[in-house]
C-alpha cells in the first residue's frame, strides 16, 4: 500500500434545484482550481428561506485532493 497525504479544502456549494446539484457545483469548482479530487465529506446542509418557501440549498463540504 502506498501512503498518501491529502490537502483538504472547504467550500459551500449552492443550488436552487437541490442538495445534489449544490454538491456537484462545489466539486466542479474545486476540480477547476485543485485538479484531481479524491473524496468529499458533507459537513452541513442548510437552506435559505425567502417568504414562506425554500429559495436555495447550501451544502458545506470538505473535499480531499492529493497534496503537492
Amino acid at each position: 500500500m502506498v501512503d498518501k497525504v491529502y490537502q483538504v479544502i472547504e467550500l459551500v456549494g449552492t443550488s436552487q434545484n437541490g442538495i445534489e446539484e449544490a454538491i456537484n457545483n462545489a466539486i466542479a469548482h474545486a476540480a477547476k482550481t485543485h485538479g484531481k479530487l479524491d473524496w468529499y465529506e458533507v459537513v452541513e446542509t442548510r437552506g435559505f428561506i425567502e417568504g414562506d418557501k425554500s429559495k436555495y440549498y447550501q451544502v458545506h463540504l470538505k473535499i480531499g485532493c492529493h497534496a503537492h
